[in-house]
């Protein structure tokens, strides 16, 4: 019997990329009763739809992973959503958890809520030295207060809401999308579609100069399940693979993975983002006894392969 054996748990964001993963993790650990709501039935961020899942599920545990998302273009045309739906989402379903009683609250932060400028690697409790990267800041401070709210809680009510810090995810079943995805999946698409068209060229957003540190799905999700059970502290925990690399150098190993041969054009009219993203991840490896296993190289192998082979038609029209 494991601590998810007879725990009805939902995963809001359980049908997402990340979600799959971690209802997959959670049956791996014999769990039997997971709700996984759906977005065309519950909305989030309206209280009565909230009521409705709690009746539904009647849940002890619930991991929060429901989030709107996305690069930076993503982030830069939609502030005003990516704000309200992510605080909005968070903040009803803590004091959901909290009205009916439920045992633990695990809720996904994210990386952007870092300072822009905060010294590396980061450490949780550099979390408020500064104010985040503008073109992702609504979103960042959006998933920052439900940390407030989690914080607030425990005080006042005792509530048991932990509170994670994942850097950026890649993986198979990533969202592929030109527009709406992050920067792996869509560097690894322009450079498969760049291959089979023969192009001589691509174009890829900023100067390449910034870092980022990369997280394949499979180990977040383990941390999470594993965060679930065990952790209970009031402060973040940091869960990154201790891996950072430039933008530039990753470019070049997709590039080399797709077998893309053409010439990369780095358009400095459009922004890097955040300069740098590495995590310290000593307190999960602390309190978790968990560290990241897949290397960058591997994950980008299993993703590019995921790609090919799934999401690629025989026409070469793309799935998103």
């Amino acid at each position: 019997m494991s601590f998810w054996s007879d725990k009805r748990v939902v995963v809001t964001g359980g049908a997402g990329f990340l979600g799959r993963f971690v209802v997959q993790k959670l049956r791996e650990q014999n769990s039997r009763h997971v709700f996984v709501p759906r977005s065309a039935e519950y909305d989030l961020c309206e209280k009565e739809d909230v009521d409705r899942l709690f009746d539904a599920a009647r849940p002890q545990v619930i991991i929060h992973l429901a989030a709107v998302v996305g690069g930076i273009g993503a982030n830069r045309m939609h502030p005003g959503r990516f704000f309200y739906e992510n605080a909005m989402m968070g903040l009803q379903m803590i004091e959901g958890a909290r009205r009916r009683g439920v045992e633990k609250f695990v809720c996904l932060g994210t990386v952007c809520s870092y300072p822009k400028f905060t010294s590396v690697p980061f450490q949780e409790e550099n979390i408020w030295n500064g104010y985040p990267e503008e073109t992702n800041a609504p979103y960042g401070l959006a998933k920052k207060m439900l940390l407030v709210q989690l914080e607030a809680y425990r005080q006042e009510y005792g509530f048991q809401g932990i509170y994670l810090i994942p850097v950026n995810l890649y993986g198979p079943r990533d969202n592929f999308d030109l527009e709406t995805g992050h920067v792996i999946p869509a560097l690894i698409r322009k450079c498969v579609e760049a291959k089979r068209a023969s192009a001589p060229q691509l174009v890829v957003w900023g100067t390449g100069q910034a870092t980022r540190e990369f997280l394949y799905v499979e180990d977040a999700a383990e941390a999470i399940v594993l965060a679930g059970e065990k952790y209970d502290g009031a402060g973040p925990m940091n869960l990154g693979s201790g891996q950072e690399v430039s933008i530039r150098d990753l470019v070049e190993m997709i590039q080399a993975m797709t077998g893309y041969a053409g010439e990369v054009i780095w358009d400095q009219t459009k922004p890097d983002g955040q300069p740098r993203r590495s995590l310290d991840t000593s307190k999960a490896s602390d309190f978790l006894g968990w560290r990241a296993r897949v290397p960058l190289r591997e994950g980008l192998r299993r993703t590019i392969e995921w790609y090919v082979q799934k999401e690629l038609k025989p026409s070469g029209a793309v799935i998103v």
